[in-house]
C-alpha cells in the first residue's frame, strides 16, 4: 500500500517529467553564437587577428548572453529569429525592452557584419543592379564611399553606419547610435561598419578615419549584392 509521501513524490515526478520537454525547447532554442565565416587573421592587415578574436568571442557573445538573460522573463520568444523579437519589442515586458533592443541589435548588427567582410581585395567592387543602384544614389562609388565615411567618421561615440535599402532612392546611407539595427526604423542594410572603438582601436587607436578608410578593403560586395536584391523583393 502507498504512502502518502510516495504518492507524493510519484506526483511530483510526474510534473516533472511533463515540464522538462518544455524546459529542454526552451534551452535549445536559446540564442547563439555565430562562428566567424573565416578565421580570424582572414581580415589581416585591415583587421587583426586579435581584434577578431575579442571582438567576436567577447563583445558579441556577451550580447548573446544578456539577449538570453533578458528573455528569460519572456521565454515564448526563444526560437524565433531576433529580428521578429526586435520588430515586436512593445510585446515584451517593458522592463526588459531596453535590454532587448540593445543586446538583440549587438547580435543582429555583428551576424550581419561578419558575412559583409572577405579577404582583403577578394571582392573587387559592386557590378550588376547593385552597380546600377549606387550610381542612381550617390551618382558613383566614389559618391558612395564619401558618404558612407562621412556617417562612420560622424557618428558620436558609438553606432554603426549603413547602406540600407527602404528610402525614396534605391540606396541610402545611415547611421545609428549603440546597437540600433537599421530594421527598427523600417530599413534594410546591406553594408554596414561598426564604429564602437573595440571594432578597431586595438590597431588603430583613436584614428577611426583611418580604420573607415581602410575597411572598404574587405568590403564582401558579392554579399551585398546579394543582401540587395533580397531586400528589393522583400
Amino acid at each position: 500500500m502507498p504512502t502518502r509521501r510516495d504518492v507524493l513524490r510519484a506526483t511530483a515526478a510526474g510534473a516533472a517529467a511533463l515540464a522538462a520537454p518544455r524546459l529542454a525547447l526552451a534551452q535549445e532554442g536559446k540564442f547563439t553564437l555565430p562562428k566567424l565565416p573565416y578565421a580570424t587573421d582572414f581580415l589581416e592587415p585591415v583587421i587583426d587577428a586579435e581584434t577578431m578574436t575579442i571582438h567576436h568571442t567577447k563583445h558579441h557573445q556577451a550580447y548573446v548572453d544578456n539577449l538570453n538573460k533578458a528573455l528569460e522573463k519572456a521565454p515564448e520568444w526563444y526560437g524565433k529569429p531576433v529580428e521578429e523579437v526586435l520588430r515586436n519589442l512593445d510585446k515584451l515586458p517593458k522592463d526588459i525592452q531596453t535590454a532587448v533592443r540593445n543586446n538583440g541589435g549587438g547580435h543582429l548588427n555583428h551576424s550581419q557584419f561578419w558575412t559583409m567582410m572577405t579577404k582583403p581585395g577578394a571582392s573587387a567592387g559592386p557590378t550588376g543592379e547593385l552597380a546600377k543602384a549606387i550610381d542612381a544614389s550617390f551618382g558613383n562609388l566614389d559618391g558612395f564611399k564619401k558618404a558612407f565615411a562621412a556617417a562612420a567618421q560622424t557618428r558620436f561615440g558609438s553606432g554603426w553606419a549603413w547602406l540600407v535599402v527602404g528610402t525614396d532612392k534605391p540606396l541610402a546611407v545611415v547611421s545609428t547610435p549603440n546597437q540600433d539595427p537599421p530594421l527598427l526604423d523600417g530599413k534594410a542594410p546591406v553594408l554596414g561598419i561598426d564604429v564602437w572603438e573595440h571594432a578597431y582601436y586595438l590597431k588603430y587607436k583613436n584614428a577611426r578615419p583611418k580604420y573607415v578608410e581602410e575597411w572598404f578593403k574587405v568590403v564582401n560586395w558579392d554579399t551585398v549584392a546579394d543582401l540587395y536584391s533580397k531586400a528589393k523583393k522583400s
